[in-house]
């Protein structure tokens, strides 16, 4: 058994996928196939279940994909840091998050940071889910991933930053501009631009929606936050997205987002495996984009209600 063995089923169990695998390894799929079948042989076990759409972890698997994967983080990211050192480089900070985080929340921070720590290398892998960011994380290498902050996850500690009330997107023509907020039965006929699948705000807004029992038409789904709101911009429908730092002003002419107070905001903020093993550099980082963030701060009950996730999760509760 071999830390490339680990890895390879690691990566195996997070996509689900041999071939995915082999692609991002750059190598083919037997030689993947064959990283599995060592560990079998060594733990006289079945790790995979091979299914029509891929593979899943036996429950053996399951057992040791989930002891496999944090001590594998934990040792690449040791690794890196005394790979830093070797080289005598000033060392790096990885950030996981989506493509348009770092326009609506982390412009002045990179600004300030490069600033104070001019040799440090930012590294940003962009993430289409805040459950790709939380894989990414539990994968190793990865230092921390901005996120929509949803349930707890194991492993994982979250904490809010800013919240972002919810508006509804549209044409300055549209019937619906010129109301000063938007009730929950408005929203009954609307034609809404589709949130990305597989995504923490998605989620949300689908129960809210299954809550009130509505069902707005919908045709047209985008890939990002962004985007839903060119399409209303253009008049091509409604979008409900979270009120975004930077969309609003003469830079929009034709776009009003108007208030849905009845819809609970949302939180974004950091996750990361341990605040405690951290590094300097990423601390700094984390803090830096928390005190630069346009409307940044957490209400005392929000901040309680964090450190509780994070002890029930670290398992201190």
């Amino acid at each position: 058994m071999t830390l490339d063995d680990l890895r390879v089923f690691v990566a195996v169990c997070r996509t689900g996928s041999l071939s995915a695998v082999a692609r991002d390894l750059s190598c083919t799929q037997p030689a993947v196939s064959q990283h599995i079948r060592r560990l079998e042989r060594e733990l006289g076990l079945s790790l995979l279940e091979r299914h029509p759409r891929g593979v899943v972890p036996t429950p053996a698997g399951l057992l040791l994909q989930n002891a496999a994967a944090g001590g594998l983080g934990d040792i690449d990211h040791a690794l890196r840091r005394l790979s830093d050192l070797v080289r005598g480089e000033a060392g790096s900070v990885r950030i996981t998050t989506g493509a348009t985080t770092v326009r609506h929340f982390m412009s002045d921070a990179i600004v300030a940071f490069r600033r104070r720590h001019p040799q440090v290398s930012l590294e940003f892998e962009t993430a289409h889910s805040s459950r790709s960011c939380f894989d990414a994380l539990i994968a190793g290498g990865l230092d921390l991933a901005w996120i929509t902050l949803g349930t707890p996850v194991k492993g994982i500690e979250q904490r809010p930053v800013i919240e972002l009330p919810w508006v509804l997107a549209v044409h300055r023509e549209d019937p619906l501009a010129t109301k000063p907020l938007i009730a929950t039965a408005d929203l009954a006929g609307i034609q809404l631009i589709g949130l990305p699948e597989s995504t923490t705000s998605r989620a949300r807004l689908d129960a809210w929606f299954t809550e009130r029992g509505i069902s707005p038409a919908s045709d047209t789904s985008v890939a990002d936050w962004d985007t839903a709101l060119l399409l209303a911009e253009l008049g091509l429908g409604h979008a409900i997205v979270p009120d975004l730092p930077g969309w609003r002003g003469p830079g929009h002419p034709d776009l009003r987002l108007i208030p849905i107070p009845d819809l609970p905001t949302l939180w974004t903020g950091w996750a990361v495996r341990r605040w405690g093993a951290l590094s300097p550099l990423a601390k700094a980082f984390a803090d830096t984009v928390s005190h630069n963030c346009p409307g940044a701060g957490v209400p005392q009950q929000a901040s309680e209600q964090s450190e509780k996730r994070e002890e029930i999760v670290s398992g201190r509760l």
